[in-house]
């Protein structure tokens, strides 16, 4: 591993937000700003419940995953056409590479709209040609990964996974999401099955709100490649074991966390535990509209609670790259990129 230099406290922000970084873990209409919700809302008709941005604001006062998860699809609402997701996805991206992001791997929620009576090719189409042309445009590498909402039935994904079928082309993966307690894994232990023998990636959102038990069952009934959120895992010594031997990612969401009040305080946070207990943890952003900041604002106010070094940052970019679903080609590049963006740190004070 690459021998990082100290780096005092003072120019650690400077250093976070000028390293490169994968997102992993980025909820696509979780990235709706107010002012855009608005915008498509007058664009398409479409009556939402706040009379001003302000007020929708202001109403981001959230107790528990369960109170976001309310309003959170109250915004989406407001997607109907093709161009709104694209337009959502590039307001995305545009943020992302500003803030050294080389590669996202970004959820989206077809449930969500399809639901709603809009189609899925509406949703992917609109979503993959913003990727397409913001990698033309800003360098940025994106891929998208399909959620399926837990809170719905194993038979409401078959569904979704059927008729995503035109379009695997365009996805490198599944994911699971939406409200945790109540709703484990095994649930969905076939669709997750049938997504393996096509060849998709696997995730899941395991151990935000719920136990550990529920990253045990992401593991080993859905064979998940990678662990959204999984804080809770510090409870439970044998899992933080298996994490590390096995390097399984999580993607950590830092103000997520405190947002959701999973930590009450952002100086709580185990961020470091993970990192110090050997796990390749990564930083992200969640839903960074609705919880106060995109990844780089995740760095640094975690890093200026939790007391983190540059050795973390070097190391939470480092597992970003490696946990990502890139070719390991790109993997390789974009480790050197992160290793020269630290030496010229060092040498030159950005």
């Amino acid at each position: 591993m690459f021998k990082v230099p100290p780096v005092p406290a003072e120019r650690l922000p400077r250093l976070l937000r000028a390293m490169p970084k994968a997102e992993l873990h980025i909820h696509i209409e979780g990235s709706l700003e107010p002012e855009m919700i608005f915008a498509l809302a007058q664009r398409n008709g479409v009556a939402i419940p706040y009379a001003s941005v302000e007020e929708l604001r202001r109403a981001y006062a959230f107790t528990n995953l369960q109170s976001f998860l309310d309003i959170y699809y109250a915004g989406a609402s407001v997607l109907i056409q093709e161009q709104d997701f694209y337009d959502m996805a590039w307001a995305y991206l545009q943020r992302a590479a500003a803030d050294k992001v080389l590669r996202a791997e970004i959820f989206f929620d077809p449930q969500t709209h399809t639901e709603r009576g809009v189609a899925m090719e509406t949703v992917i189409h609109g979503l993959h040609r913003a990727c397409e042309d913001a990698r033309g445009q800003f360098g940025i590498d994106a891929a998208l990964i399909l959620c399926f909402l837990r809170h719905l039935s194993e038979e409401s994904a078959f569904e979704t996974l059927e008729q995503a079928q035109p379009y695997l082309g365009k996805i490198i993966g599944v994911g699971l999401d939406s409200s945790e307690l109540g709703h484990p894994p095994e649930k969905f232990a076939r669709v997750f099955a049938r997504c393996r023998a096509q060849g998709l990636h696997v995730v899941a959102h395991a151990g935000e709100e719920g136990p550990p038990a529920y990253i045990w069952s992401a593991l080993d009934v859905l064979k998940a490649e990678r662990i959204d959120h999984g804080v809770q895992a510090v409870h439970d010594k044998a899992l933080m074991q298996r994490l590390a031997h096995d390097r399984i990612p999580l993607t950590v969401c830092p103000l997520s966390n405190q947002k959701l009040c999973v930590f009450p305080h952002l100086a709580d946070h185990n961020l470091g535990r993970l990192l110090d207990a050997g796990l390749a943890a990564t930083v992200n952003s969640d839903d960074p509209a609705y919880f106060g900041g995109y990844i780089n604002e995740n760095f640094t106010q975690v890093f200026a609670a939790t007391g983190l070094t540059a050795r973390h940052a070097y190391q939470l970019a480092h597992n970003s790259f490696e946990a990502s679903f890139a070719p390991e080609s790109s993997k390789r590049a974009w480790e050197h990129q992160l290793k020269e963006a630290f030496d010229r740190f060092v040498e030159h004070d950005y």
